[in-house]
């Protein structure tokens, strides 16, 4: 096992991570930008090293600087959390460089697995599942048409590279496709610095599912079951539920085995998750996103298993502790990320918390770096917790969490926790009648 690892992020998972490694009797190192001086993660580190200047190019993106830490720390293993540097295989290798395992997969599988219209073909050779679409990226316009018109409209391109819903776009009729292309690739090249663009058939009232994996270097492969991530707000996921309230134990089975054996066929190696689109029948493979989840203490409250320190087992070679035998739900849980935004603009509202009290009780667990007198930088990702609860079952879960939302105060800056009082109370909510574009039709206007 790792004697000191050095925690390459910042906010509540680099909190979380620092919790599981102590409990492990490894010793941490958190690295933090000038504007983080104060941050929990600082404090609850056993080091700390300064990496630069608050903006996130300058100091947690900055590979050079971060190498100097890993050195200057005599860490043995890095993790990186989700976000900024944990799916750059540059950054891997840098790690590798320096004689330190970064704990994920190694370079050459987040290479291969970075390009999902890649990702996605070699599953569908494989007989897994897949949204019917182009084979790779699309380079001309005629190809982009006559694949079109072959799946029929509407369909969606998507951006190869990168994610959040960036160089995404979904086309109805022939006319708006080439302007919808041009546009997606600019989005892209912007965002990732890539502009390769698929396509694929737009479904039009998906739930959207994905199944969380754990896999070591010794050849075993289990889920840790699925979440339903299907409120989402602009293809940003805000709360994720488990068990999947809409699948039936069958297709439940079939979706598992499923997302075991593409991570077997991918030879993907630490935590990750695949994730489906499901129509009510059938369910379609998308992605795999090579790193830990910001929703999956989700997974871990509903399984009763530790992701984070099975990452960091896995990583130093260790055999899953667990066996798939073992992965039996025992609540349904619910997770609200609570971001610090304008609930009915959601422009984003950075400040100082003046004032902070966090709820508790039965069954309820809070992620969070923040404290009174925090300060919510503008320099980085809005979310201030992530509140979870569990229940016997889906109802006391929603009545439970809606009980933890009153309780939650955070004055001194507006949050988004009056949006998701609305969600819980909604009666498509309440009923399991939604999908995908549930908020951006019932909440924002979209059409």
């Amino acid at each position: 096992m790792f004697k000191k690892i050095l925690i390459a992020n910042r906010g509540e998972i680099a909190v979380r991570i620092i919790r599981a490694a102590k409990e492990l009797g490894i010793k941490t190192v958190a690295v933090y930008s000038t504007e983080d001086k104060e941050s929990m993660h600082v404090k609850l580190a056993d080091e700390s090293i300064c990496i630069g200047s608050a903006e996130a190019q300058k100091s947690y993106l900055h590979l050079f600087n971060l190498a100097q830490a890993i050195v200057n720390s005599k860490c043995d293993a890095v993790h990186p959390g989700y976000g900024f540097l944990s799916e750059n295989p540059t950054f891997v290798r840098v790690c590798n460089d320096l004689g330190v395992k970064f704990i994920g997969p190694d370079a050459e599988t987040m290479e291969r697995l970075a390009d999902k219209s890649v990702v996605k073909q070699i599953l569908a050779d494989n007989g897994i599942p897949t949204v019917p679409g182009s084979k790779g990226s699309i380079n001309d316009e005629n190809t982009l048409i006559e694949t079109a018109e072959r799946i029929g409209y509407p369909v969606l391109l998507k951006a190869a590279w990168g994610g959040g819903g960036k160089g995404m776009r979904v086309v109805r009729d022939r006319d708006e496709l080439i302007s919808a292309y041009n546009s997606a690739k600019m989005e892209a090249r912007a965002s990732f610095g890539r502009e390769d663009i698929y396509l694929e058939k737009f479904i039009e009232h998906p739930r959207h599912i994905e199944v969380q994996v754990l896999a070591d270097e010794h050849g075993n492969v289990i889920h840790v079951g699925e979440r339903d991530c299907t409120l989402q707000r602009r293809h940003q996921k805000l709360l994720e539920e488990a068990p999947s309230p809409v699948l039936k134990e069958e297709t439940r089975k079939r979706l598992h085995e499923t997302a075991t054996e593409a991570c077997r066929v991918l030879g993907y190696k630490n935590a990750g998750t695949l994730e489906f689109l499901f129509d009510g029948e059938n369910f379609y493979f998308i992605e795999i996103n090579t790193r830990i989840q910001v929703e999956h203490p989700v997974s871990e409250m509903v399984y009763g298993v530790d992701l984070i320190k099975e990452q960091i087992a896995i990583a130093s070679g260790e055999e899953l502790s667990i066996m798939q035998s073992a992965i039996v739900p025992k609540f349904h849980v619910i997770e609200c990320r609570i971001n610090a935004e304008d609930p009915e603009k959601f422009y984003p509202s950075p400040g100082r918390i003046k004032n902070l009290y966090l709820p508790g009780g039965p069954g309820v667990r809070i992620d969070t770096a923040v404290s009174c007198n925090s300060v919510i930088s503008p320099y980085y990702d809005s979310m201030i917790a992530k509140l979870i609860v569990r229940g016997s079952d889906r109802e006391e879960a929603r009545k439970r969490m809606l009980r933890c939302l009153d309780e939650f105060v955070i004055e001194g800056i507006k949050t988004s926790i009056p949006f998701f009082k609305k969600i819980l109370t909604s009666d498509r909510f309440i009923n399991n009648n939604y999908d995908t574009n549930f908020i951006d039709k019932e909440f924002l206007g979209k059409p």
